[in-house]
C-alpha cells in the first residue's frame, strides 16, 4: 500500500516532467506525432528539439515578477494583488508563480531529457540537437538554483510507475552546479562546428553560460571561468560577437552645429554622438525610435522591430512572435491553461501593459543612479522619459526596454548578450579583488562604458563593476543574481528593505520551495530557510 501511494503522488510531483512533448512540436497541429513515431521520422529529433525551445518560451513569463521585482531596481504600487507581496520579500510556498516558475522549468528539462535519453537514435545530421538538450537542460536547472538554491537535478525523464523518482532528493546547491557545468560542457562538445544561430544553442553560447555558472557557485572558480571567458572575448570576431557601436566618425548628426574655426563644416556634438549610441542600444533589443531630435535628446518614441532583433551583440535569445491568437500565456495563467503559440508573451509585466497593473515602476533608489546626466545613453533607451520626473517622489516611471503594447508581443527574450561577457570576463579577472589594473578587465569593462557614452577608467572596482552592470541590465532579470554572486545582497537588499518598509532577511535570496512539491511527497523535500 506505501509503495502505490509513493507512486501516485510522485505522478502528481513530477507532472511537468511527464506532459507528452508532442504538445510542444507543431503550433498549428500540437498532437500531430507520437514521440515514438518522431524517432523514426527523417527530422524527429529536430522537432524534439524545437520542442524543446517552444517549451522555454513560458519560463520568462513568470522570472521578472519573482527577481527583478525582488531587487532594488523596481517597486510594485501598493493596491495591485500579489505584486507588492513579491515587491516587499513577503512571499510564502504557496504563490502560484513560485510553482510556475518551477514547473515550467522542469517541464523544459523533461523535453530535453527525452532528446538525451534517446541520443544514440539521433542521425549524423542531427547530433546538434542532443547538444541542444544538454545546454537547455543546463540552463533551466541554473535558473533554478539560483532561484530556489537547493534543486533536484533531473537528468532523464522518469518512469511514474517505478520508485526511481525518489531518487532525485534536492541536492546543495555546489552539486548542482557541478553538474550544470558538466552538462554544458557536454553542449560545447556536441555543438562545436554548428552554424551560429542566435535562437539556438551554440557553442559559443554554452561557453559563456559556463563561465557565469563557475562565477556563481557558491565557490567561484575564476580561474575556470576567465579561461573559458578569454577564448570567447580574444576570438570573438571568430563567433562574430560585438557590441552594438557607432564610431564618432560615423555617427547621424541631428543638427547644423557649426565649427567655429570654419563656419560651412558640420561638427558632431557630445549630445548628439549621445543619441547615435541610444539608438544602438535599443537595437540590442530589437527596437527603433520614432524620429524626434530636440534640445539635444531624442524625443520620439520606441517600438519593437524584428529587423533588428538579429544583431551581433546577441548571443541567445528566445524568439517571440506577435501573432492573432485567443491562446497567449500571461504571468498569470495556470500551468494547465498555458496553450503554446508563436504569441506567447515572456512577461505582460515587462511591456506597456505593465505600469497599469503596477508592476515595473522603477524604485526611487534605482533612479539616483539612472538620469539623463549620468547615463546619457541607457537612460533614454531604458526610462520611459515622458514618465520621469525626479521632482515628484510620488509619480511612477516606467521602462522602455520592451515597448510591446498589451500582453502579447514579439520583443524576443535575450538571455545572454555579448555585454553580459565583457563584464563577466572583468569579473573573472577581477577574481574576487576590489580592484585590479588588469588591462583586459579594464578594456573589457571600458568597452560597455564607451558605448554607454561615459569615460573609460583606469582602475577597475569591484564597486564600479557591480554598478556598471545594474545600469547596463536594468529590467533584464540580472540584478538581484549579481548582488548574490558578488556577496552584496544582504548588504544592499537590508538597506533597501529598511528604507521602503520592506520584510528582506538574508534567507529571502531564495525563493521558496513550491509547497505543493512538499506536500506530494511528504517528509521528501526540504523547505527553505525563513519560509
Amino acid at each position: 500500500m506505501r509503495k502505490i501511494y509513493k507512486n501516485i503522488i510522485v505522478c502528481f510531483s513530477l507532472m511537468a516532467l511527464i506532459t507528452g512533448c508532442e504538445e510542444e512540436l507543431d503550433l498549428s497541429n500540437p498532437t500531430a506525432l507520437s514521440i515514438e513515431e518522431l524517432l523514426q521520422t527523417n527530422n524527429g529529433f529536430e522537432l524534439l528539439a524545437n520542442g524543446v525551445l517552444d517549451a522555454y518560451q513560458k519560463i520568462p513569463a513568470n522570472e521578472f515578477l519573482l527577481v527583478e521585482l525582488r531587487s532594488d531596481n523596481v517597486r510594485a504600487n501598493t493596491e495591485n494583488g500579489n505584486y507588492p507581496a513579491l515587491n516587499a520579500y513577503n512571499i510564502d510556498a504557496n504563490n502560484g508563480d513560485v510553482s510556475t516558475y518551477y514547473s515550467n522549468n522542469m517541464h523544459t528539462i523533461k523535453h530535453a531529457n527525452t532528446i538525451i535519453d534517446n541520443r544514440f537514435l539521433a542521425p549524423e545530421d542531427q547530433q546538434y540537437t542532443v547538444g541542444e538538450a544538454y545546454f537547455m537542460r543546463a540552463l533551466c536547472h541554473f535558473n533554478l538554483v539560483r532561484a530556489y538554491q537547493n534543486v533536484p537535478y533531473i537528468d532523464k525523464v522518469l518512469d511514474v510507475t517505478t520508485e526511481e523518482a525518489l531518487d532525485y532528493p534536492q541536492l546543495p546547491e555546489s552539486e548542482v552546479y557541478e553538474k550544470i557545468i558538466d552538462d554544458f560542457k557536454t553542449s560545447i562538445a556536441y555543438l562545436n562546428g554548428v552554424e551560429q544561430n542566435r535562437y539556438r544553442p551554440t557553442e559559443g553560447a554554452a561557453i559563456c553560460l559556463a563561465a557565469k555558472a563557475y562565477l556563481s557557485q557558491p565557490n567561484p572558480n575564476y580561474t575556470e571561468a576567465e579561461l573559458l571567458l578569454a577564448s570567447v572575448v580574444e576570438n570573438n570576431t571568430t563567433y562574430n560577437y560585438d557590441l552594438l557601436y557607432t564610431e564618432r566618425d560615423n555617427a547621424e548628426q541631428f543638427e547644423f552645429n557649426a565649427d567655429p574655426s570654419d563656419t560651412s563644416v558640420d561638427l558632431i556634438t557630445d549630445d548628439e554622438y549621445n543619441a547615435n549610441l541610444v539608438i544602438d542600444y535599443g537595437h540590442v533589443f530589437g527596437n527603433s525610435i520614432s524620429d524626434g531630435y530636440s534640445d539635444g535628446v531624442l524625443d520620439g518614441s520606441w517600438t519593437n522591430d524584428s529587423a533588428y532583433e538579429i544583431n551581433d551583440e546577441v548571443i541567445f535569445s528566445i524568439a517571440y512572435d506577435l501573432v492573432s491568437s485567443d491562446n497567449y500565456v500571461t504571468s498569470d495563467s495556470g500551468l494547465d491553461d498555458q496553450v503554446e503559440t508563436d504569441s506567447e508573451s515572456f512577461s505582460f509585466a515587462m511591456t506597456l501593459q505593465g505600469p497599469s497593473n503596477g508592476v515595473n515602476i522603477a524604485s526611487l533608489d534605482f533612479l539616483e543612479v539612472m538620469t539623463p546626466e549620468l547615463q546619457p545613453v541607457r537612460f533614454y533607451a531604458s526610462i520611459d522619459a515622458l514618465s520621469y520626473d525626479p521632482s515628484d517622489d510620488t509619480k511612477d516611471t516606467f521602462n522602455v526596454k520592451f515597448p510591446t503594447d498589451g500582453e502579447i508581443g514579439d520583443n524576443d527574450w535575450i538571455v545572454l548578450r555579448y555585454a553580459d561577457v565583457l563584464l563577466l570576463y572583468s569579473e573573472a579577472i577581477l577574481a574576487g579583488a576590489n580592484s585590479t589594473t588588469d588591462s583586459r578587465a579594464i578594456d573589457a569593462f571600458n568597452q560597455v562604458r564607451s558605448r554607454a557614452g561615459l569615460e573609460e577608467v583606469a582602475n577597475l572596482t569591484k564597486e564600479d563593476l557591480l554598478a556598471e552592470r545594474r545600469v547596463e541590465f536594468v529590467y533584464e532579470n540580472q540584478r538581484l543574481y549579481d548582488l548574490i554572486r558578488f556577496g552584496e545582497a544582504d548588504n544592499v537588499l537590508t538597506e533597501f528593505s529598511n528604507e521602503n518598509s520592506l520584510f528582506y532577511t538574508s534567507e529571502k535570496k531564495y525563493l521558496p520551495f513550491p509547497q505543493r512539491e512538499i506536500d506530494n511527497l511528504p517528509n521528501f523535500y526540504t523547505q527553505n530557510n525563513g519560509y
